[in-house]
């Protein structure tokens, strides 16, 4: 089984939409997994497109509801989305390998982190906990 496979016991947060968008985060990832080299690039594209979407809904949401933890939380958004833009730089180049090593390894242990840690802790919030 893919790591990018939605499991809804490990990646439910409780709340609708963050698991709809965090379904199609972990589809659009599953996609890159041993794909064709003809189509990481786009692939990849795919992904920031969404996450960046993602994030930009989830900060809002955040701001609106006075979250306390968006400082910390938009913060780590940045850091990722700064990485996915720079794997996407050394694919444009011709040099996909570090994209495709974080794809394999990386990511997916971002997200479950992320998920586990500040993605619970603002369902939480938004649930009125």
């Amino acid at each position: 089984m893919s790591p990018f496979s939605w499991d809804p016991a490990r990646h439910s947060v409780g709340v609708e939409h963050m698991d709809v968008i965090h379904q199609e985060f972990l589809e659009l990832a599953r996609r890159l997994e041993d794909c064709p080299s003809s189509l990481f690039a786009e692939r990849l594209q795919a992904l920031v497109v969404h996450t960046e979407g993602h994030f930009a809904a989830e900060e809002r949401e955040m701001r609106e509801t006075g979250c306390p933890s968006l400082a910390e939380h938009a913060a780590e958004h940045a850091r990722l989305l700064a990485d996915l833009r720079r794997f996407q730089q050394a694919v444009a180049k011709g040099r996909p390998a570090m994209a495709r090593a974080f794809v394999e390894d990386g990511l997916a242990e971002w997200f479950a982190n992320h998920l586990a840690t500040m993605d619970s802790a603002l369902a939480t919030h938004l649930r009125g906990g």
